[in-house]
């Protein structure tokens, strides 16, 4: 089975983005570094709330799940009460999941803490960025020994919903692990990408 397939520009992608939706979101965000404490936070959050789901599903909700979140800023979200879950749990917009739901608000609180601890989530996700020697072939793992310290220290930090898949995810989103295709049009300039960018120290 392979793992790419032809676009209809006649360039070559990873086979997971063949869904009109997921083109523009694979071309321009999924595998490019991220340093900012809010993407970085809502990536996380969608990854947490995609477990047992598809991506299509949260693709497709991101915009209702940026609106009922405040847009994932992370000191608004860690204000959010029972009140609040209460109307998240009644907003047909997002996936009404009470755990999901109210692991956001908790992660929100723990993000504070890092970011108090570290100067700021990126430079906290950043350090676990694996050496080049352990990546795997793109696409062909799920977790990896550095998702799975993740999510331990993560889970140790109070963190919910942030199993070793979910974080693994969250690694190939923020462009900590470069996962697309190897003839894929995009796996170049997300390698052009990382190399200017500034891991944040």
């Amino acid at each position: 089975m392979t793992d790419q397939f032809t676009a209809p520009d006649g360039k070559v992608r990873c086979k997971w983005c063949n869904v009109p939706e997921f083109l523009d979101y694979h071309d321009k965000e999924w595998g490019f570094p991220v340093k900012d404490d809010r993407v970085l936070f809502e990536k996380l959050c969608l990854e947490s709330f995609q477990a047992g789901l598809s991506w299509r599903t949260i693709l497709n909700k991101r915009e209702n799940f940026r609106k009922a979140f405040k847009n994932f800023e992370i000191d608004k979200v860690a204000r959010f009460n029972r009140k609040h879950v209460e109307n998240l749990l009644e907003n047909e917009g997002i996936i009404r999941h009470r755990g999901k739901i109210e692991a956001v608000i908790n992660n929100a609180k723990c993000a504070q803490k890092i970011i108090n601890e570290h100067g700021s989530l990126a430079k906290f996700f950043w350090s676990f960025e694996p050496r080049p020697e352990n990546l795997p072939e793109p696409l062909t793992a799920s977790t990896s020994k550095e998702s799975e310290l993740l999510s331990k220290t993560l889970k140790k930090s109070g963190w919910k919903f942030v199993g070793p898949t979910t974080v693994y995810s969250f690694m190939q989103a923020m462009g900590m692990i470069n996962d697309h295709a190897h003839d894929c049009v995009i796996r170049e300039k997300v390698l052009k990408a990382r190399k200017k960018f500034k891991t944040p120290k």
